[in-house]
């Protein structure tokens, strides 16, 4: 929100509850700022929206769609613009992560199953994805884990530990990159069956999230020379 430059926030969408803190002291300090979202434990919700409803403000449209499981209101939203020739985009809230998805705190693997295959799944492969959080470089440690020989996963392990690195972001990645490298949408490929032991998609996804709920990151190893420095500096000290 920026009222040095004019500009004022008139419209939130919300994924869930938990990511809606502060929605009420900013209708308070905002009239007639609209909220909008699936879940009626959404704080300060004024606009309740429903599966595949279609918003629009000026020039940029906004599809709801509705995807529980990590909650049971849980929505996100696919975003184009008109006579833009950008990619659309979707705001996965809690649902569709850079490589892994949500914990299913509300609901089931076939539930997640649908949502990541036949709502998020389905949109445009150029269709960027940003996500609810910045989990990239856990989820990647977990998607090596299942796929060891899968290179594309490597490639975006060693970015994403660049950017974290650097301190910037590794969102937003597109779909057809989550196709290549996350587990959660391959659940057809031979590596990540064998991994869960499982055929049956939603049977193979079920076990995935089980694996992932249990997983400890391996830590990273400290540099060589970082560590003999360390090591001389608590000599000397």
């Amino acid at each position: 929100m920026s009222r040095t430059e004019g500009q004022l926030l008139s419209t939130l969408l919300c994924h869930i509850g938990d990511h809606a803190r502060g929605n009420e002291d900013l209708l308070k300090e905002i009239p007639g700022l609209r909220v909008y979202g699936g879940d009626d434990r959404i704080k300060g919700l004024t606009d309740k929206v429903t599966n595949c409803q279609e918003l629009k403000f000026n020039s940029i449209n906004v599809r709801c769609l509705f995807t529980p499981c990590h909650t049971a209101g849980h929505m996100c939203y696919f975003v184009w613009e008109d006579d833009c020739t950008d990619s659309p985009a979707v705001f996965t809230g809690d649902t569709l992560f850079i490589g892994g998805c949500g914990k299913f705190f509300e609901g089931t693997a076939e539930q997640m199953h649908h949502n990541l295959t036949e709502v998020l799944g389905t949109l445009p492969e150029d269709t960027k994805v940003f996500c609810g959080h910045e989990y990239t470089k856990r989820n990647l440690k977990f998607a090596l884990m299942v796929e060891p020989e899968n290179e594309k996963v490597k490639e975006m392990l060693s970015w994403a530990k660049a950017r974290d690195d650097d301190d910037k972001p590794t969102v937003p990645s597109t779909l057809l990159e989550e196709f290549e490298y996350n587990p959660f949408l391959r659940l057809s490929n031979e590596a990540v069956q064998r991994f869960t032991g499982k055929t049956d998609p939603i049977e193979v996804l079920r076990v995935l999230r089980k694996e992932k709920d249990n997983f400890k990151k391996p830590k990273d190893r400290v540099p060589a020379h970082a560590m003999m420095a360390l090591e001389w500096g608590l000599l000397r000290s």
